[in-house]
């Protein structure tokens, strides 16, 4: 039986990688039905199959990026990204996670989908150019959204990127914060941001600020414009109300991708005041050209303790 060998750059890489008592390798083993053994900074597979050999390539190298990106390596991850990567036995819950990736132009970054959900979402961001991602917090939505739409810009697709959502929270007036417009809003799209710089690098972020090619508003504001040649991201939507939905969705011009997201578990509206994120999933369900796509609570990603206090919260609904 002849042996398919991955050298590591680095010895401590191999045990974080083979996890406690070899744990890792033996989930790996599961997955590819095939002997994983480790010699130093080299880990094996005994096989002559190409495509197993295809596989467990691919298996490492999701988990080198992992591990290299998150300083929090859950151990958790690698069952996780075996159950994505590929189907054991040809399981329907499994899927080719590489099939799904987003590649930014460059070498800059690729974005792999975590679940079977986030799988259909990016299939939904290169099917339709209405996109709505619903969900709770951690669940992949909005850095997915954001990866796809520093993608379509890294590759000439559209010529610009605008990041907006409502602003309600804790009843400020965006008048009366300090700075400019960019200083007030900056604070609500923080989150855009952070997701922006793990995509396309803080510099070039920058730059393309600096450029007026990232543009940030507050949803006010888009109001009497039509936007062409531009990924538009509309994050927190289930803070907008059904007239600011509407404003928002029919600004859509040429060329041009929206992308909603939000939660409507969470919405920060006034007592009474019903959420145009919640009234536009019912009204336009079923439109062919636009994507309705719901995460869960097994689709959160930022650690396995957040994904059980968001189970726990939608276990408990009455």
């Amino acid at each position: 039986m002849s042996e398919y060998t991955i050298v590591l750059p680095e010895t401590a890489l191999v045990a974080r990688i083979c996890g406690t008592n070899d744990s890792n390798l033996k989930l790996i083993e599961e997955n590819l039905g095939v002997t994983v053994f480790c010699t130093g900074n080299e880990i094996s597979i005994e096989t002559e199959d190409q495509e197993i050999q295809q596989k467990f390539k691919f298996i490492l190298d999701r988990i080198t990026d992992e591990i290299s990106e998150n300083p929090a390596w859950d151990e958790d991850m690698v069952q996780s990204i075996l159950n994505t990567s590929f189907a054991a036995g040809n399981s329907a819950q499994g899927f080719d996670a590489s099939r799904f990736a987003i590649s930014i132009p460059g070498g800059i970054k690729k974005v792999y989908p975590k679940t079977l959900n986030q799988a259909k979402l990016v299939e939904a961001f290169r099917t339709n150019d209405l996109v709505f991602a619903e969900g709770p917090a951690g669940s992949g939505k909005t850095f997915l959204a954001v990866a796809e739409s520093v993608r379509l810009l890294m590759s000439h697709r559209i010529n610009k990127i605008i990041l907006t959502r409502p602003v309600v929270e804790a009843g400020e007036n965006l008048g009366f914060l300090p700075g400019d417009l960019q200083d007030k809003i900056s604070p609500y799209l923080r989150p855009l941001y952070d997701a922006m710089n793990v995509c396309a690098g803080s510099s070039i972020v920058r730059k393309m600020q600096d450029n007026d090619i990232i543009e940030i508003a507050p949803l006010a504001y888009m109001r009497g414009r039509t936007l062409d040649n531009a990924a538009v991201i509309l994050d927190e939507a289930q803070n907008t109300t059904r007239e600011q939905m509407k404003m928002f969705l029919t600004r859509m011009g040429e060329n041009t991708k929206m992308f909603i997201t939000g939660d409507e578990s969470q919405t920060d509206l006034r007592r009474g005041i019903p959420s145009g994120l919640a009234h536009a999933l019912q009204l336009l369900q079923g439109i062919p050209e636009i994507s309705i796509v719901h995460l869960d609570g097994s689709d959160v990603v930022r650690s396995a303790l957040v994904k059980k206090i968001v189970q726990a919260y939608e276990n408990g609904k009455e």
